[in-house]
């Protein structure tokens, strides 16, 4: 490959600055690129560059370097879970628009590599079993909620990044994202437009101060959980080019069940308060069931997942005490690091 510079699109959100920071370490030259103005010198200390660039805004794209890039990731997304309300447009000025006009920047720049992203939610009609879904299913998902006009915009961007890849002739990867879990201040998300706890994180919160945990609905469905440092390291392989260009799953290729989290997270963060006595109410809804199948993961970008469970928790406890993202993401909202 020539040359290492990366630029990182959405490098300021969750999964890109831990990709931008697993880079840096693997030695490339990387630029985070974000909308926000600045990113109070938070990866001037990782020996980053930051760069302010407003996809959905072409003329944005003048201020970056035009020449001796080795990778493009776009990590740019407006998601459901982000969305105050419903805003459809959002969706396609951001997913659409905004992948179009890295595309085009891409075109001028000539890398080798363009990575974009797919989450769960394209292949959501499979889910609800522990069969795993391999990373060339075929796209299904309802057509009748908050996240149905979401996977129309981010399919047309992987469509969009195959059609630009074969006429400029540079790799590509689309990377099928799972939950990606990961230690960050504001524990909330949205839900049809609400603010509500993230799940694991208000189970992490109730066992740092020592209250029961509750399971809602069958405690032996189970999940793919993937860190974000697992992540991180799938996108970097990309970045080296390592596979064939297509569809990845982002994933561990293992279920841990409900019950199996709520343990996991007493042990790890509950000081000894309770044992595996825990609450089970069934007449809850089923929390979602999915498993990834990464063999063409494993085989075509030589992807070995560093973190299980256990291994993840005491990783995002270290995060926690840490509070080394105050800078890009504020204070933590929760209390939860004094309490360690």
């Amino acid at each position: 490959m020539t040359g290492n510079r990366v630029i990182v699109f959405g490098g300021t959100g969750t999964v890109g600055a831990y990709t931008c920071l697993c880079l840096k370490e693997k030695g490339y030259d990387v630029i985070a690129c974000g909308s926000r103005k600045t990113d109070n010198g938070f990866f001037s200390g990782y020996g980053i560059k930051y760069l302010q660039a407003d996809i959905t805004d072409r003329d944005s794209f003048h201020t970056l370097p035009q020449d001796n890039i080795c990778a493009v990731v776009n990590l740019s997304s407006m998601m459901p879970a982000r969305m105050r309300g419903y805003n459809p447009q959002s969706y396609v000025d951001v997913n659409i628009t905004g992948s179009l006009n890295i595309l085009q920047y891409c075109a001028g720049v000539k890398p080798e590599v363009v990575i974009t992203t797919k989450s769960i939610s394209d292949v959501s009609q499979l889910c609800g079993n522990v069969s795993p879904i391999e990373s060339d299913a075929i796209s299904g998902f309802p057509l009748d909620n908050d996240h149905s006009v979401y996977c129309i915009t981010k399919n047309a961007a992987a469509d969009m990044l195959v059609h630009y890849a074969a006429r400029y002739g540079f790799k590509y990867y689309i990377l099928r994202f799972p939950n990606i879990y990961l230690y960050h201040p504001n524990p909330f998300y949205f839900v049809d437009g609400e603010e509500r706890w993230q799940g694991y994180r208000l189970m992490i919160h109730k066992a740092i101060r020592g209250e029961r945990i509750a399971i809602w609905g069958n405690p032996e469905r189970v999940r793919d959980i993937v860190y974000v440092k697992d992540c991180a390291q799938i996108i970097r392989l990309c970045v080296g080019g390592q596979g064939e260009s297509g569809t990845y799953n982002v994933g561990t290729g293992n279920g841990v069940s409900l019950r199996n989290q709520v343990l996991g997270i007493q042990e790890v963060f509950g000081k000894g308060h309770y044992g595996p006595d825990i609450e089970v109410d069934l007449s809850k809804p089923d929390a979602p069931e999915y498993i990834f199948d990464i063999s063409k993961t494993v085989r075509n970008l030589g992807y070995s997942p560093k973190y299980d469970y256990i291994a993840y928790l005491e990783d995002f406890k270290d995060e926690l005490r840490s509070q080394r993202f105050t800078k890009l993401w504020g204070e933590d909202r929760t209390g939860d690091n004094i309490l360690l």
